[in-house]
């Protein structure tokens, strides 16, 4: 399974090299993650809670980073296993500071066995893109919010950030395996069955709910 992309953040490279290198400020982040916590100045460690299609469980895992140049780049390696399966890879991070701003460029590979893998490449590839987006996403909004913090609202009280649920996790993960599997023309059609069927599904609660009643 391959992984790369680009993501632009509106803040300097240095904050988000620091955000990059504090696991406190990834666990917030990082979609499924329940801790993670700083071995060496090298290695972390901690656990992955992580849904592709039907298939959920837990991971402990290691990550170890390696050819560190602050803060330009650094070398990634993961290793993950858990009831599920096992998860297993590397890649490179790249950060360039441009107009004030920080393009991330990311690519890696990984190797996945166990039930998880059985879900088939291409979800596990989609659903991989769609945890890394909000995973970046979200470190863009909490690094938004330190470098901006908002001011009292009417009662004084400062909104601070908040990282995403796990149903809004899942939603987002749903909208990108929509996109990637439905093409657009297609999709009216299929929120219109969907939403038949929906009715239809409820209709028969309300009767057999009345026939009970009576």
């Amino acid at each position: 399974m391959e992984l790369s992309g680009s993501y632009t953040f509106d803040a300097p490279r240095e904050v988000i090299w620091q955000a990059l290198m504090d696991p406190e400020i990834l666990a917030k982040v990082l979609p499924g993650v329940e801790r993670l916590e700083k071995v060496s100045d090298t290695e972390f460690k901690g656990v992955m809670d992580v849904r592709v299609g039907p298939v959920q469980g837990k991971f402990n895992g290691t990550v170890v980073l390696s050819d560190i140049q602050e803060p330009e780049k650094f070398h990634m390696d993961v290793n993950g296993r858990g009831p599920a399966g096992f998860i297993r890879g590397g890649g490179d991070a790249v950060l360039e500071e441009v107009d004030g701003k920080t393009v991330l460029t990311y690519s890696g590979q990984a190797q996945v066995g166990g039930r998880i893998a059985n879900v088939g490449q291409r979800l596990l590839e989609t659903t991989a893109k769609s945890i890394t987006r909000q995973g970046l996403e979200s470190l863009d909004r909490l690094t938004q919010a330190q470098l901006h913090p908002p001011s009292p609202g009417e009662a004084g009280v400062v909104i601070e950030y908040q990282p995403p649920s796990e149903m809004e996790v899942a939603l987002g993960v749903a909208k990108d395996v929509l996109d990637e599997y439905i093409p657009p023309e297609k999709r009216p059609f299929m929120f219109a069955v969907g939403g038949a069927l929906l009715a239809f599904l409820l209709m028969l609660i309300l009767v057999l709910l009345f026939e009970k009643d009576e």
